[in-house]
């Protein structure tokens, strides 16, 4: 890192840094709400699938997500802050594609029923999420470590889904 890399990571934030992640985390609880909207009954849906044996309760996707979607947007922010947003449009269209996909699971899964759809698309989010970890460390390696609790939770809900969508069709 050079000398300007290293001041520029030392300041702290001006105050026309917060409005942006004030965007970046209404961004991603707009995709939380959306989510939530599109399935009202997700939670007894859920409980009523069949579920292998080590599926988490119902109750516990809710503050997992919360603290999720608050990692995902501050680990935005920090690779906007780290260079100008326009050069950093790769990273942003990587973060923007894995948020849609996240986005169309909820629909996809509990509002239409399509299990192996849904599991395409976490694929998806999977890989477009593993992109954007690798083009967030070029920038910024503590938003990079900010994701991979995300990775890891979406790994498992990958799985999740998998294990549902054979029990239940």
């Amino acid at each position: 890192m050079t000398h300007a890399a290293h001041e520029r990571a030392r300041r702290p934030a001006s105050t026309s840094q917060w409005p942006l992640l004030l965007l970046f985390l209404g961004l991603c609880y707009a995709v939380a709400a959306a989510g939530g909207a599109a399935a009202a009954d997700a939670g007894s849906t859920y409980t009523s699938l069949d579920r292998p044996a080590w599926a988490p309760p119902s109750w516990l996707f809710g503050p997992v997500w919360t603290v999720l979607y608050a990692m995902i947007a501050v680990s935005a922010w920090l690779v906007v802050r780290a260079r100008a947003a326009a050069s950093v449009k790769p990273e942003l269209a990587a973060w923007a594609a894995q948020l849609a996909f996240n986005l169309a699971w909820t629909p996809l899964f509990f509002a239409a029923g399509r299990y192996g759809l849904a599991f395409l698309d976490i694929c998806l989010l999977l890989a477009a999420l593993g992109a954007t970890i690798l083009l967030f460390r070029r920038r910024s390696r503590t938003a990079a470590l900010l994701l991979v609790p995300y990775a890891l939770w979406t790994l498992y809900a990958a799985a999740l889904n998998f294990a549902l969508w054979q029990l239940n069709t």
